[in-house]
């Protein structure tokens, strides 16, 4: 499917975005055969790599040409790894560095595509480390006025909290940037989600089981998945995503139909970087078509849930270059849903 002319777009290369991942990981991947518990288990494969959710998200956000700058904390003691990473990546480094060892979280993958972690628990950060990290924030946001990117950058805050982070300091951090007029993603679970919910952000891409606190409800269903969506934009936020995995993809933005993506069933490999992928993905197609037609909308979240499969056909996040990426976008189907918004049968409000 070709891109719509309907709409003003920017290049990819006009859109920075900020990604905070507040505690990030060493990732430790290794391959089994399969894992029997209380033995000695010989890995076939390991593999050990810089990662967290907003790495996980600019890595991706970088290949499809966006300028990236990185922030959060960063153990001092094992660094290396990472800034390795992200050099050859093209990846701005804005990391708080934090006395200790960045935590290892490790992932035992098995052949029947079974996946255990095993996650550690994160440095603690002290208030003074997260001061210096509102900074950072501070200070970007300040260069992306300076240089006229406000209506065109954002911010993503993913992954989990570290010790001495609290859900109502995460909060702070999304009213923050909220407070700058600067568009805020929030990819976070729990009672962490539930808070930065309340502020709200402008952006949520949680999965079925990640939103169903917050709903109320267990979110086992379409009908469910869309009475969850149509209250978070009820609730304020712009683009909200429900992730639910081979059963694919809803997007619902205030004045505009529910759309439901499926992809195409995947021989799956690991899926840890998948919902990464997709929100990334979608962040890049809403950045750089700001005003996007229904046709656009449709274009936009194929792309993403595309990507999102490829993802799960390897470790790490999906590949934009992937050669397969034609075929999965011919095969991901988009349903255009009743929304209680639209107005008139088929056409959103505008």
């Amino acid at each position: 499917m070709t891109a719509s002319h309907h709409s003003p777009s920017h290049s990819a290369a006009d859109c920075p975005v900020l990604c905070v991942t507040l505690n990030p990981a060493l990732d430790l991947s290794i391959g089994l055969d399969s894992l029997t518990l209380g033995t000695v288990n010989r890995a076939r494969s390991h593999h050990l790599e810089a990662a967290g959710k907003g790495i996980n998200v600019a890595r991706v956000l970088a290949t499809l040409g966006h300028p990236v700058t990185l922030s959060g904390f960063l153990g001092a003691d094992n660094q290396a790894d990472f800034t390795v990473a992200f050099a050859d990546r093209g990846l701005v480094d804005a990391f708080e560095r934090v006395a200790g060892a960045t935590r290892i979280n490790v992932k035992l993958g098995e052949a029947s595509g079974r996946v255990t972690d095993v996650n550690g628990t994160g440095m603690r950060v002290d208030e003074d480390a997260l001061a210096r990290l509102e900074a950072r924030i501070d200070d970007w946001i300040d260069r992306q006025q300076a240089e006229g990117n406000l209506p065109r950058c954002a911010v993503v805050i993913a992954g989990s909290l570290p010790p001495g982070i609290s859900h109502a300091q995460l909060a702070a951090l999304v009213s923050r940037v909220r407070e700058r007029h600067v568009a805020c993603w929030l990819d976070t679970s729990g009672a962490a989600l539930e808070a930065g919910l309340a502020v709200p952000p402008t952006a949520v891409k949680p999965n079925e089981q990640e939103l169903a606190l917050w709903a109320g409800e267990p979110l086992d269903s379409d009908a469910a998945r869309e009475r969850a969506l149509r209250r978070l934009i009820d609730h304020g936020i712009e683009q909200a995503l429900i992730s639910a995995g081979p059963e694919g993809v809803l997007w619902a933005s205030p004045g505009a139909a529910m759309l439901r993506a499926r992809p195409p069933r995947m021989q799956v490999v690991s899926t840890v970087c998948a919902g990464d992928t997709l929100l990334a993905a979608m962040l890049h197609g809403v950045l750089c078509q700001p005003d996007a037609s229904p046709e656009d909308r449709k274009r936009i979240l194929r792309h993403a849930t595309a990507l999102s499969a490829e993802a799960v056909t390897h470790p790490g996040p999906g590949n934009p270059l992937a050669t397969t990426l034609k075929t999965l976008q011919q095969h991901t189907s988009i349903e255009t849903l009743a929304s209680a918004d639209v107005e008139t049968a088929g056409e959103p409000r505008q």
